[in-house]
């Protein structure tokens, strides 16, 4: 039996915590450094124009985080399950464990945890990630598991993903992510769009990219949830079945579709119904700080060059 980074396949191997998405983790972290900074410098804006700058970038924000963090999310559909089932090849050990199946859009996560951790002279904990995204061979993925010589439960759902599996779940799931996956990106370009059009004098272009945003992120779910029209095969783990949900990502990213056609049929409405209150509205806190820095004094315009001439001062006094 030969060596598989320096242990024995089908032996105890060293165990690593279980890890959490990287891409995931940046995402999150650079916008919260951005709502951060905002936060920082929101005291030196002054009245009530504080609290609706305080709403309209937070709420951008939570819709563009939403929109790049989903796509390393796997939580679209998940299903779990408690069960005692067989534990390695070649044993007749058995094990009571929680069996997890995470699915994304770039793949699966199956998770294995024992009940206790503490079983079997060794920790039962695992959280194996197979990949179907552009670049990556799930076959050869899952071939390297078995060598590993991974638990039966993880092997046997990693198993029901393969493109040689007669369930067909992988070509489904592969191509229900990557049009999902398209058409977030595409979400995430026009709210960069909305966003600058919603600071320019252009507000019905901004409403209608806003509009366009929720449209793509509803794409995005339905193209996902054409799964539901595979029938599944039975996932039976020892005396259990597992069954699969919608997660989180897939109810948020929905939610998040509909806030944004909502806030741009707003915008849209507003436009055509009433315009002038939605330029002032926009524009309300431009307006209250430039009326705070100059109190809404009247000015005095003096030309010198009347008095070289010898006609009469010319006083242009106005309001600002």
């Amino acid at each position: 039996m030969t060596l598989l980074d320096g242990e024995l396949p089908f032996y105890p191997q060293s165990r690593h915590a279980a890890g959490f998405s990287v891409p995931l983790l940046i995402v999150i972290l650079v916008f919260l450094a951005l709502a951060t900074s905002f936060l920082l410098i929101l005291p030196g804006i002054r009245g009530h124009s504080r609290w609706f700058w305080l709403v309209r970038v937070l709420l951008s924000l939570f819709i563009g985080a939403e929109i790049v963090a989903v796509h390393f999310s796997a939580e679209w559909s998940v299903g779990r399950v408690s069960t005692n089932t067989s534990y390695k090849a070649f044993s007749t050990a058995r094990v009571q464990a929680h069996v997890g199946l995470h699915v994304g859009l770039e793949g699966i996560n199956i998770t294995l945890t024992g009940i206790p951790v503490q079983q079997l002279n060794e920790t039962i904990d695992y959280n194996e990630q197979f990949s179907w995204r552009l670049g990556e061979n799930y076959a050869e993925e899952y071939t390297e598991a078995l060598e590993k010589g991974l638990p039966d439960p993880v092997l046997y759902l990693a198993e029901k993903f393969t493109p040689s599996s007669p369930c067909g779940l992988y070509r489904q799931y592969r191509l229900a992510g990557h049009y999902a996956s398209a058409t977030l990106w595409v979400a995430f370009c026009l709210w960069l769009l909305s966003n600058a059009l919603l600071f320019m004098p252009v507000p019905l272009y901004g409403g209608l990219a806003l509009l366009a945003t929720g449209a793509f992120a509803l794409f995005s779910v339905f193209a996902f949830a054409s799964i539901s029209s595979v029938p599944l095969c039975p996932l039976r783990l020892g005396s259990s079945a597992l069954s699969s949900h919608y997660g989180a990502a897939f109810w948020v990213t929905l939610a998040t579709g509909v806030l944004c056609l909502f806030l741009g049929g707003a915008v849209v409405s507003l436009h055509y119904a009433r315009p002038s209150a939605l330029r002032a509205f926009l524009d309300r806190s431009v307006k209250n700080c430039g009326n705070q820095a100059r109190g809404d004094s009247p000015l005095h315009l003096n030309n010198p060059l009347h008095k070289q001439f010898g006609t009469s001062d010319l006083t242009v006094s106005t309001n600002l």
